[in-house]
Parts: C-alpha cells; sequence; structure tokens
C-alpha cells in the first residue's frame, strides 16, 4: 500500500493540490517532553487549513499513533461520525510513556489511502 506524506503546503502553487494535501493528512499535537509513567495527551488532527468530506464512500475510516514501528492507539469511524458535512478530524490518545518516543500519526481516507504524519519526538524525564 502506498503511503502518502504530507508535504509543506506554503511551497505549492495550485489551490486544489494544497487541499488536497492538507484535508488528508495527520498532524499531531502534543508537548515535546512528558513525563515517565504519567498520563500523557496526544492530540491528532486530520486536516489542518481545509476540511475532510464525511461522505458515504469518502470519509476518515481510521486514525492511529504510532511509536517507531509499535503500534500505540487506534480510533475507528464510520462514515457520518463527523455529521455528515467537512470537518477536521480530532482523536485524542492518552498514553504513559516510560522513555522517549518518536510518534508518527496515520489516517486512511476510504478513496485517497493512507496518510502519514511528520515525525514528533518526545523527550520523557
Amino acid at each position: 500500500m502506498k503511503i502518502n506524506k504530507y508535504v509543506d503546503i506554503a511551497t505549492l502553487d495550485k489551490e486544489a493540490k494544497k487541499d488536497y494535501i492538507d484535508r488528508h493528512s495527520a498532524f499531531i499535537k502534543c508537548d515535546a517532553k512528558a513525563e515517565a509513567s504519567k498520563k500523557f495527551k496526544v492530540k491528532v488532527m486530520v486536516g489542518d487549513q481545509y476540511m475532510h468530506p464525511d461522505d458515504t464512500d469518502h470519509y476518515i475510516a481510521y486514525v492511529q499513533l504510532w511509536n517507531g514501528e509499535k503500534m500505540l492507539a487506534q480510533a475507528n469511524f464510520i462514515e457520518g461520525a463527523m455529521g455528515n458535512a467537512p470537518a477536521n478530524l480530532e482523536v485524542d490518545f492518552y498514553i504513559v510513556p516510560t522513555k522517549s518516543m518518536n510518534l508518527t500519526a496515520y489516517a486512511f481516507c476510504t478513496k485517497h489511502g493512507l496518510w502519514e504524519s511528520d515525525t514528533i519526538a518526545v523527550e520523557v524525564a
């Protein structure tokens, strides 16, 4: 399966290409530091400046959070979960880290496949 990756949309000229890339990309929002053995919040958002559709044949089916090659969490969705309207899907994952992490998120669009976020380093002390 091809994995699509985010491209900085500020570097693109065509509005349609910016929309396509942004609305499918997963973005991780979390602190750069965490405390060992304490609950740590990681927000994954699909789309930033552009909203993704929520139609019968075109929606985000799942969002995953990985630390390197280990999947930490997954949230599944069905069509209509976002009210059958374009939206920026958001998922809050709560994990308990024991050592520093390299977090990556994935979002799967039923029409345009798998999308990978940038990797975010989190220092755990």
